[in-house]
C-alpha cells in the first residue's frame, strides 16, 4: 500500500471532496463532511478533522465549540480518488444533534435482507 498522497484527489466544481468519518474502534460511519484543499491539509498537519461548511463559507473542526473531537488515525481515497474516508477516534457525539452518530437512526437491518444463498461470501 502506497502513502497518502493529497495531490492525486479529484475535488468536484466547486473544489470540494466530500469525506465519509468512520469511528476506528468499531467501523460505525459517524458522518459525512466536505473538505477542500486546504481542510484536508489542515486535518493532515494538526490531526484533527477539519471540514469546509458550505453553508457558512468558513472551515470548522468537531469540538471547537462542543468538546465533541474527531482525532485522525488514518485517511484513505476511494478508487477514483473523489472520496475521503477517515478513520477517527471519536470523543462524544459526532452529530450536531447530540447524537453519536448522524446515522443513529437508520436501521439497515430493516431496510437491506440479503440471502446468502443469493449472495456468498466475498461477492
Amino acid at each position: 500500500m502506497s502513502a497518502f498522497d493529497p495531490s492525486n484527489l479529484k475535488y468536484d466544481s466547486q473544489g470540494l471532496i466530500p469525506a465519509i468519518i468512520q469511528d476506528v474502534a468499531n467501523n460505525d460511519v459517524l458522518m459525512l463532511g466536505y473538505m477542500n484543499a486546504e481542510a484536508v491539509r489542515r486535518t493532515l498537519l494538526e490531526g484533527r478533522v477539519t471540514f469546509w461548511s458550505r453553508s457558512r463559507q468558513e472551515y470548522w473542526r468537531k469540538g471547537d465549540t462542543s468538546g465533541h473531537a474527531q482525532f485522525v488515525r488514518s485517511v484513505h481515497h476511494d478508487c477514483d480518488a473523489d472520496t475521503l474516508l477517515i478513520g477517527v477516534e471519536q470523543i462524544g457525539a459526532a452529530c450536531h444533534t447530540g447524537s453519536r452518530t448522524c446515522f443513529e437512526d437508520y436501521d439497515v437491518a430493516a431496510v437491506v435482507d440479503v440471502d446468502s444463498s443469493v449472495i456468498g461470501p466475498g461477492e
